[in-house]
């Protein structure tokens, strides 16, 4: 049964899991001939419990039981490095991907190993980082920018959203417009709960508008500040300079590892020890992620 999706649960059988993830950090699954008909079952074994993406900000389309499309920004666009939900309460420890499609050409998931990117960014940077982040979103009601705060939260019931948020000590309100403002203030970076690794952990970068590259002076002449979709300042409400957010970026960028996709591929990650990103790509390119806590 080798190189088959019996063969593969077979190997997950012979090997604590957990404990191989955390020592090596992303494992690649490759020639076991995963098909949408097995990935599935692949899934419940590395992701027994998986999560439904809450307060997501990327956009995805959901395909299956708490399965994802792994983003659907345009392919031409470099997706820089990031721990999933790294701006939130509460986060998934592991994500799989899975290569239902590989791209014609580039697409590859770069990952990086987050103790390394935070030792090698400036001195002055993870200083001035060192009280954390503040992340506000503008979500909303179903017309505008970015995501409406029901398909962010998967739900059209107001009080479950507020049910979710009064967990997550966020500030939040509802505004006359029906959009919902949330402001949540996030520390930079982070700790393994099993290693006690300090890892750079934030998505500082992404809520940022010079983060959206070309398309950032548009929507700045559309849209003032406190009304985009998000937004970042430091913890004191100072602005962050452009000029760390280019560094941050491509400090990541340049160190990240490329994983380049062939049909079937399984790549599991911690989330926490690894960020993750996106090379542009041509063709169709399909991958799919789930999470898990």
């Amino acid at each position: 049964m080798e190189g088959s999706p019996d063969g593969l649960i077979d190997l997950l059988d012979q090997i604590d899991l957990g404990e191989t993830l955390v020592e090596e950090r992303a494992l690649l699954f490759r020639g076991f001939g995963i098909t949408s008909d097995s990935h599935g079952r692949i899934a419940d074994a590395l992701l027994p419990q998986r999560l439904a993406y809450v307060h997501g900000n990327s956009p995805r389309t959901k395909v299956g039981e708490n399965v994802y499309t792994s983003t659907e920004y345009p392919p031409e666009l470099t997706i820089s490095m990031h721990n999933e939900m790294s701006y939130s309460h509460t986060w998934p420890s592991r994500l799989l991907f899975y290569c239902a499609q590989e791209p014609a050409t580039g697409g590859a998931t770069p990952v990086l190993d987050g103790e390394a990117w935070l030792e090698a960014l400036d001195a002055d940077v993870r200083a001035d980082f060192a009280d954390g982040v503040r992340y506000t979103q503008n979500l909303h009601d179903g017309y505008g920018l970015g995501k409406s705060w029901q398909d962010t939260f998967e739900t059209s019931d107001r009080a479950i959203v507020e049910s979710f948020l009064e967990g997550t000590e966020a500030e939040w309100a509802w505004k006359d417009d029906g959009n919902l403002w949330i402001s949540q203030l996030r520390p930079a970076t982070t700790r393994h709960p099993v290693t006690g690794t300090e890892v750079w952990f934030n998505q500082a970068d992404q809520f940022h508008i010079s983060g959206l590259g070309e398309q950032s002076d548009s929507i700045a002449d559309v849209l003032p500040e406190a009304d985009m979709p998000q937004s970042v300042t430091f913890a004191d409400g100072s602005p962050i300079p452009v000029e760390h957010i280019r560094h941050i970026q491509e400090t990541g960028l340049a160190l990240a590892v490329d994983v380049d996709w062939e049909f079937g591929d399984l790549l599991l990650i911690d989330n926490i020890l690894v960020a993750h990103g996106r090379r542009p790509f041509t063709g169709d390119r399909r991958i799919l992620v789930a999470m898990s806590d």
